[in-house]
């Protein structure tokens, strides 16, 4: 991993709390964005919020920051698409 990923408390709730196949997958793509935040097939930058950016899972969604100087992907929330955008 290139960046080391740090969940907030209420993503990694969020997480514990999905069932097992939903949270395979969502702890899948964080890994994949530790290695290659910035690719476009995984990720985009979030319109109106400068430097956070955010990937999709389904109808879910993952909100992150990088923080290059560190080498920590910062991931702020993980909810459902039509709830995400609200944190």
């Amino acid at each position: 991993m290139i960046y080391r990923p740090v969940l907030s408390d209420e993503a990694a709730k969020t997480i514990r709390r999905a069932d097992v196949k939903l949270r395979a997958r969502l702890e899948n793509r964080i890994r994949d964005l530790a290695d290659d935040p910035y690719d476009s097939r995984l990720s985009s930058p979030l319109t109106g919020r400068a430097g956070v950016r955010k990937s999709r899972v389904g109808g879910w969604r993952i909100l992150f920051t990088v923080d290059q100087q560190r080498r920590l992907l910062q991931v702020a929330a993980v909810d459902t698409r039509g709830q995400v955008y609200r944190h």
